[in-house]
């Protein structure tokens, strides 16, 4: 009995999500992902937040923000020396869980701050904006992340729903060509404005100009209705995102999540070589692994 309204509510919450927002993906996507595996508990953080539901957010309530905008030049000047010495990059080792399908097309980040993480390399290069972080309880994560020239980030939803989203522009081609799209409205980047979003809708992002441009890109704690809910809500982060670090360089920490990820990569190899092959078949023997994974767990 208990497994059956655990299986219930586990599928209502995926039939939820799939639903949320104007623009979806296919269904399969939605349940074949890491959509399903957290849609119990991206259910409970929509149920119980204390922003609207919709794609971009333009009061949190969060005032330690304002000192991020007005110390944007500052902020840019550290990202600026990082990129001379080039080292706002893609991960090194197929160790960072969270971003690597975003490398494919050039797309690189510098960690300032991921949940509970130590990242030492970040307090050393970049000392003034990790001090205005510090001050902003509510910033769980933070870096600068670059969109080079023809970049193009495929449509997709982030897995965690406890946080909402925040770019601020530091060098952008402020030109319309290069933007981000969240459930359908699209928004471009310019220099020294900030754009707060919920990055659980559907969103993508392209940059069709001939120029580079680098963000600040912070995930910030949703509000929620309630102080048990909140508490949740950090309590969740701290184990589970915190264990999705990836370094920067040697010396930082590296999560659980993204360990175990660097060993998927290689073994996912072979996946990868069958999904080149043919990838209807490919396709077909992913269904019937998690259909397996799934019938395991609800017949066992």
């Amino acid at each position: 009995m208990i497994k059956a309204v655990i299986i219930v509510l586990w599928l209502g919450s995926i039939t939820y999500i799939y639903f949320r927002g104007k623009v979806r993906l296919s269904f399969f996507r939605t349940v074949f992902n890491h959509t399903s595996l957290l849609a119990p508990v991206n259910a409970f953080m929509y149920v119980f937040s204390a922003v609207p539901a919709r794609p971009y957010i333009s009061e949190t309530g969060i005032k330690g923000l304002a000192a991020l905008d007005q110390n944007w030049e500052v902020i840019r000047q550290e990202a600026a020396a990082l990129a001379q010495e080039e080292r706002i990059r893609a991960a090194a080792n197929n160790d960072d869980a969270g971003f690597n399908s975003f490398f494919k097309t050039g797309w690189k980040r510098f960690y300032l701050k991921w949940y509970n993480a130590e990242h030492p390399s970040a307090t050393e290069l970049c000392p003034k904006t990790v001090a205005l972080l510090r001050d902003i309880p509510e910033v769980k994560a933070a870096l600068f992340a670059v969109l080079p020239p023809g970049a193009k980030l495929n449509p997709h939803r982030d897995p965690y729903a406890g946080s909402l989203r925040y770019h601020l522009g530091l060098d952008t081609p402020n030109d319309s060509g290069c933007f981000i799209e969240v459930d359908g409205e699209r928004y471009s980047w310019r220099d020294g404005e900030s754009v707060v979003f919920d990055e659980t809708y559907i969103h993508w992002a392209e940059n069709t100009t001939d120029q580079t441009r680098t963000i600040l890109f912070c995930d910030l704690e949703r509000p929620m209705k309630y102080r048990w809910a909140a508490k949740f809500n950090r309590w969740f982060s701290r184990v589970v995102m915190t264990a999705a670090a990836s370094p920067n360089q040697e010396g930082d920490q590296v999560g659980l999540v993204s360990r175990l990820f660097r060993i998927s990569w290689h073994v996912g190899q072979y996946r990868r070589r069958l999904k080149r092959w043919n990838k209807t078949v490919y396709h077909i023997v992913r269904a019937a692994l998690i259909i397996g994974v799934i019938a395991l767990i609800i017949f066992v």
